[in-house]
């Protein structure tokens, strides 16, 4: 069996995203030529607009299907997946793709509005989740965005995100060091 199609294997079976060091040592190959497989997979995929992608996010990997098939998987599975999302949600869940891992104040500090509200209801829809805490006094909480967030907006990777305006990382930049 070629490594690619082991890797869909044990990907498809993954229930949560996989290290590239997982799947080489369940294969049983070593990690570069993990990686290699990965990135030929990821690319037949994207070349043969296939019905799957792979998804990733903070080092790891996980099977997703084609964001152009959202629709009909929907409702093949009986689900109601269309959230309307407020414009202080929308503008919390930009601010935290693009500046992650950031903490709560520093949201607050590019939207210049408390956002505890929001912050909580799209942690509660699973949007966003604590990814660590800062190493600073009161070691406040850092949030990233999750793999639900990835694929309810159909990207296999933040890098999919379009560039930030530039006044608008003068910003974000000022955020991060404060």
């Amino acid at each position: 069996m070629r490594l690619s199609a082991l890797l869909e294997s044990l990907l498809f079976v993954a229930v949560d995203p996989v290290t590239p060091g997982q799947l080489a040592q369940a294969s049983g190959c070593p990690e570069v030529e993990v990686n290699k497989a990965l990135a030929a997979l990821q690319q037949d995929y994207e070349e043969e607009n296939r019905g799957l992608r792979l998804q990733r996010r903070d080092g790891r990997v996980l099977l997703v299907t084609n964001p152009a098939a959202s629709q009909m998987v929907e409702e093949f599975l009986n689900l109601d997946m269309r959230v309307q999302f407020s414009a202080p949600a929308l503008e919390t869940l930009a601010i935290i793709a693009y500046l992650h891992p950031v903490t709560r104040a520093q949201v607050e500090a590019v939207r210049g509005v408390d956002c505890s509200g929001v912050l909580r209801k799209l942690l509660q829809q699973g949007l966003v989740e604590e990814f660590d805490r800062l190493e600073a006094p009161g070691r406040p909480i850092r949030y990233a965005v999750t793999d639900q967030f990835m694929q309810h907006f159909g990207l296999t990777s933040l890098e999919e995100l379009p560039p930030l305006e530039t006044d608008v990382e003068d910003t974000s930049a000022e955020v991060a060091q404060g």
